[in-house]
């Protein structure tokens, strides 16, 4: 029964989809029709037009579902519509580029723009009706959380905020008896398994496939280098290959190709704002306008990163350390420009440089770098890729995300990097310049920090929690 509910919400959503696709063919082929095709002095015929609208149709589904604009079941409806936009925009830049090298001239832009205007309060609508629909016919689901000695408080936490979709209503120990667990996991329709001993979560998985139960895992180092791997068939011998060797040549010489291109461009939009970010770092206090920093890249190899100087002159006096939430040492114009990452602009020039890439971890600081490596040694493998302007952990996380949550996200994004991804990550480093959340400072205590100091489990505030 599970099981059919469960294929019934994926054929929902294919028809939902369809259904702003679709309206989006329509209007997109009747602003081509009547507004481009006919006005042109070698208007395209049946088999054209229809090859066009379909490019049309093609551009937005990839664009809007890399930015994740058609899953209704797991972003707010906010954010539904924030993608859609990102989708719709993206779409129609490059259609209209597209009609005017079609059109061998300048065109009228406003149809296009109209089309755009159009398009987004069809897509409000549809964000809205899609998220309320799903929350009706599929409420939270009732889920339990079987916890290790690490502290899960942070992961109900975060699961919590979402009781539109997560409905924790119960925990377990790892060290209670297993058929207690098994019996307790029965109750409910999904479980989540949070930092358990190997041996204990091999026997809960299989006990939950054997039930067609859900489960939610937080994964381990190891987890994530075996989701990069692929298969290897020794005759009748299944095997997982982990190659560990990186991009190929090749591949370095169109991610670097890419870069080079992509910085020429960004270089050229982004200069006036340079310019109005430079004055007014050096209006407010007359400091210097660029902060120069050592960061580490591939190979741990050591490089001086820039950036719009976003706090006071004399913001380490007293020794490096990172940027609160509410940290003193920013400057109002600081704050503004970290908001809307600006002051990220100037590491255009490492790119260019070939220090950093696009896309890939984030630089950080060899004495910090040192610091994670005495309770994480495996940060470490951070440094088998050139760091990047942006990376899956910013678009995933946020400035207040631990240290080995981030590390996690960029071993993801490292066992799984491609062109594609790259090109997914830079649209969602767009979508969340627009999400403050995303721009918070660290935790007053980090979570790492608080495991060293107090190792053993909470129940008393997981229970608190969960009532």
């Amino acid at each position: 029964m599970k099981q059919n509910k469960e294929q019934f919400k994926r054929l929902l959503i294919f028809i939902i989809s369809l259904v702003i696709i679709s309206a989006f063919a329509v209007l997109f082929a009747n602003t081509w029709y009547s507004a481009y095709n006919s006005e042109m002095r070698d208007p395209f015929w049946q088999k054209g037009n229809i090859l066009l609208i379909m490019i049309y149709v093609f551009i937005y589904t990839a664009v809007t579902r890399s930015v994740s604009g058609f899953k209704v079941t797991y972003l707010r409806k906010t954010a539904l519509f924030g993608s859609q936009v990102l989708g719709i925009l993206t779409t129609n830049v490059i259609t209209f580029v597209q009609i005017s090298l079609i059109g061998r001239g300048r065109l009228d832009a406003w149809p296009m723009v109209k089309l755009t205007f159009i398009e987004i309060g069809i897509a409000l609508a549809w964000s809205v009706t899609a998220s309320l629909l799903f929350k009706h016919i599929y409420p939270p689901r009732r889920m339990i959380i079987v916890y290790g000695n690490q502290n899960s408080t942070s992961l109900i936490r975060k699961m919590s905020i979402r009781q539109d979709k997560y409905h924790i209503c119960a925990s377990v120990s790892c060290d209670e008896d297993i058929e207690r667990i098994k019996e307790q996991i029965l109750r409910y329709e999904a479980v989540i398994i949070s930092d358990v001993p190997s041996p204990l979560r091999n026997k809960l998985l299989k006990f939950a496939l054997d039930r067609s139960i859900r489960v939610y895992i937080t994964p381990k180092i190891s987890d994530i280098i075996i989701r990069g791997s692929e298969d290897f068939n020794l005759f009748d011998t299944p095997l997982l290959l982990n190659r560990n060797e990186g991009l190929s040549a090749e591949q370095r010489f169109i991610k670097r190709s890419f870069d080079i291109i992509l910085v020429l461009i960004a270089l050229i939009i982004a200069s006036p704002f340079m310019l109005l970010v430079a004055l007014a770092v050096k209006l407010y206090d007359r400091g210097p306008v660029f902060y120069k920093q050592k960061r580490l890249t591939i190979g741990g190899r050591e490089f001086e990163v820039y950036k719009f100087r976003s706090m006071v002159v004399d913001a380490e006096s007293h020794g490096a350390q990172l940027a609160g939430k509410h940290d003193k040492r920013i400057t109002p114009v600081g704050r503004v420009i970290r908001a809307i990452r600006f002051d990220e602009l100037p590491q255009l020039l490492n790119i260019l440089k070939g220090d950093m890439s696009f896309v890939g971890p984030r630089p950080e600081r060899p004495e910090f770098t040192a610091k994670y490596e005495e309770t994480m040694p495996e940060f470490r493998y951070r440094l088998k890729v050139k760091a990047g302007l942006t990376g899956y952990a910013q678009v995933m996380g946020k400035y207040n995300t631990t240290p080995y949550d981030k590390l996690k996200l960029d071993l993801m994004y490292i066992e799984n990097q491609s062109i594609l991804l790259d090109i997914k990550i830079m649209l969602m480093t767009i979508k969340t310049i627009f999400a403050p959340q995303a721009t918070e400072g660290v935790a007053e205590e980090p979570v790492e920090t608080r495991r060293e100091q107090h190792p053993q489990r909470d129940d008393n505030e997981l229970d608190k929690i969960l009532k």
